[in-house]
């Protein structure tokens, strides 16, 4: 498993390479191997679009040797379909230039209403437009993304983005991965205009919520009572990263915290990690 990459496309490769899961041309070597990447690959850094596209290749791989990779949605991939751009670097957006990005730029802002044209000159960045485009419902990444579990259970062992919370804890995975699904296509303009009742937007909600990386010890009965529910003997979360720069468990061995700030730019210190789970055996790379 392998939490935040925004957009740290050569450290991605380089922890996935050091997993044993590709070789030095991104070739799946990974055999009958489940990889789970957590969410967020995208905000904070220039080269999301080739580890999505790294993402994508890597399903049809290790499908084909009897493996399987497992891409969640996290909430900046969310965001991302809701049209919120507050933490898209310029070269994210410069990803989706093409020969014809000026000319397409000049028009948008010539048949945009004159009062508008002078802010777009200054806001308007190359490959802004198609990016918008790309990540929108009818869009090559869009629709990809629209169809993403939130989280999924393996062996026992549960994965997601931000955690599962005590008001979630009587979804079953399908229920919340339908859930989510439905608030980012179908009514993804009711999120927009009412996130927080939303379950994917919401403090509470599995790619939001940061309680089981937070929480005190003394909150272990409740997490009992949400493995219970969840039919779990672990949850495996990124979203939040440990303090320490290193994979974390709690409680007990059964919260393991993955996201150890893989973009440098957003984390000094961070570094590329991944889990390894064999059997009953958790350990940390």
């Amino acid at each position: 498993a392998v939490g935040d990459v925004h957009g740290a496309y050569d450290r991605f490769v380089e922890i996935l390479q050091t997993a044993g899961l590709i070789d030095g041309r991104t070739r799946w070597t990974g055999g009958k191997a489940h990889l789970v990447q957590l969410g967020d690959i995208v905000d904070r850094g220039p080269d999301s679009r080739k580890a999505l596209d790294l993402l994508r290749k890597l399903e049809r791989e290790a499908s084909g040797a009897g493996g399987r990779v497992h891409a969640l949605i996290g909430n900046h991939e969310a965001m991302r379909l809701m049209n919120d751009m507050r933490y898209v670097v310029p070269g994210e957006y410069a990803a989706f230039t093409d020969a014809g990005s000026a000319e397409l730029r000049r028009a948008f802002i010539e048949n945009s209403p004159k009062e508008q044209r002078e802010a777009l000159e200054k806001e308007l960045v190359p490959g802004m437009i198609e990016m918008i485009r790309a990540f929108g419902p009818k869009g090559e990444y869009g629709m990809r993304l629209r169809t993403l579990n939130a989280v999924v259970r393996i062996n026992g062992v549960v994965f997601l983005h931000g955690g599962i919370s005590p008001a979630v804890a009587a979804m079953p995975c399908a229920a919340i991965n339908d859930t989510v699904r439905r608030e980012l296509s179908v009514d993804l303009e009711k999120t927009r205009a009412a996130p927080n009742e939303s379950l994917t937007a919401r403090e509470d909600g599995p790619l939001w919520y940061r309680g089981l990386a937070q929480e005190p010890e003394t909150f272990e009965p409740q997490l009992t009572e949400i493995l219970t529910a969840q039919k779990a003997r672990a949850i495996v979360v990124a979203h939040t990263v440990s303090s320490t720069g290193r994979i974390t468990a709690r409680f007990g061995g059964k919260v393991f915290m993955i996201d150890t700030g893989m973009q440098p730019a957003y984390v000094e210190k961070g570094r590329a990690s991944a889990l390894e789970i064999k059997g009953e055996v958790f350990t940390a790379i």
